[in-house]
């Protein structure tokens, strides 16, 4: 298990790479570890995520309150500690603004149809949040109904959230979000897509629990009846958190964007 030295080196470049690969802007974005059951190691507010240093992360508690670190803590630590609470699994959690990607959350488009199979492997569905102001209750609100069923979401006029069992592996959940919003623009551009039928994704449901590694409970972008189900569809606002809940694993369709 890495020290805690390591965390805060590894923080620190993927911020680094987060900036240069112009996911983030000024001082957008932030980035965190769980340590343990009590503390996450986090990057702290008013900071540009290129020039960070590991001395300039702070740590806090599972109630927001700072224990240790010079600077303060991000506002919108509350998304993190909510993805943490929610699942057991994940000890790191990657947030900024891909440019892309974000396009289609300021769209009202929702990631959510099965185009490439390494997406649908890696990540199933992309599903689209409602909006929440940052660093308020509103925006846990808006992911709690999503955060056990998806490891990356689309944050609707914001950005992007992506976790895993490592920071690692949440970053470049970060990456494939990304590139899968430019390989579907360009589909929408092309005024065509095909996305992956019902046996192929049987294939991958398959394929996914055989590959090395591959450690996610995200819903699959499956369509189990003939007429594709409504979610998150342009001109159409994202399902409330009632309805999250009371689907359940239902959300676990796929929908064709319109």
């Amino acid at each position: 298990m890495p020290t805690e030295r390591q965390y805060r080196e590894r923080i620190v470049g993927y911020g680094k790479m987060l900036h240069q690969r112009g996911f983030v802007a000024a001082m957008d974005g932030n980035l965190s570890v769980r340590l343990d059951e009590k503390r996450v190691l986090c990057t702290p507010t008013a900071m540009s995520k290129g020039s960070m240093r590991p001395a300039d992360l702070v740590i806090v508690g599972m109630d927001g309150h700072k224990i240790s670190g010079k600077r303060d803590v991000s506002s919108e630590i509350g998304m993190h500690l909510l993805i943490y609470r929610l699942r057991p699994d994940v000890y790191g959690v990657v947030h900024a603004h891909p440019p892309t990607a974000t396009g289609f959350a300021a769209a009202g488009i929702a990631l959510n149809e099965p185009l490439v199979c390494e997406v649908v492997i890696g990540l199933g569905s992309i599903p689209l949040a409602n909006y929440g102001t940052p660093g308020t209750p509103e925006l846990a609100d808006a992911l709690a109904p999503l955060v056990p069923d998806y490891d990356a979401i689309l944050m609707s006029n914001h950005g992007v959230v992506a976790y895993g069992d490592t920071l690692d592996h949440a970053y470049m959940k970060m990456e494939t979000v990304e590139h899968f919003a430019q390989i579907a623009l360009v589909t929408h551009l092309l005024g065509s897509r095909r996305p992956l039928g019902n046996q192929e994704l049987e294939k991958l449901i398959i394929a996914r629990s055989k590959y090395r590694g591959m450690q996610t409970t995200a819903a699959m972008p499956l369509a189990m009846h003939d007429a594709p189900q409504p979610e998150n569809h342009r001109g159409r606002p994202p399902a409330t958190a009632e309805e999250s809940e009371r689907d359940g694993k239902s959300r676990r369709v796929v929908s064709r964007v319109r």
